[in-house]
């Protein structure tokens, strides 16, 4: 049984950083691209940002883009998401998913083969 499994969430002031992981348990690791994706109270799950399956290509939305990094260490199973000069409307649940390849995942609706169960992260003024 795969899963996907964030950590990291918490609470932090606006210009503040976090870093999230997610640690991938069964052998889809190194076959999947991943991602990152987050839902906010009252809205959609939207696309963060993703990198490929060997980790040498990153895509991020344009509203995180500059801010967040995306990295991957196969050897681990662990994708990570590190995010800078954050601000309130950051503010959501954070989800890793894996896909069968980075561009798939900013598809709508996003075609990807597995999903974490979610972090909070919240951002105050």
């Amino acid at each position: 049984q795969v899963q996907l499994v964030e950590s990291g969430g918490g609470l932090v002031q606006a210009g503040g950083s976090l870093s999230l992981s997610c640690a991938a348990s069964g052998s889809i690791f190194s076959s999947n691209a991943m991602g990152w994706f987050r839902q906010a109270p009252g809205k959609e799950r939207v696309f963060v940002g993703a990198v490929s399956r060997r980790g040498g290509r990153t895509v991020y939305a344009d509203s995180v883009n500059g801010r967040f990094t995306i990295s991957r260490d196969n050897d681990r199973s662990t994708v990570y998401l590190q995010m800078n000069s954050l601000k309130p409307e950051d503010t959501a649940v954070y989800y890793c998913a894996a896909a069968g390849s980075k561009d798939s995942m900013r598809s709508i609706p996003p075609r990807t083969n597995y999903w974490g169960q979610g972090t909070q992260v919240t951002v105050s003024l």
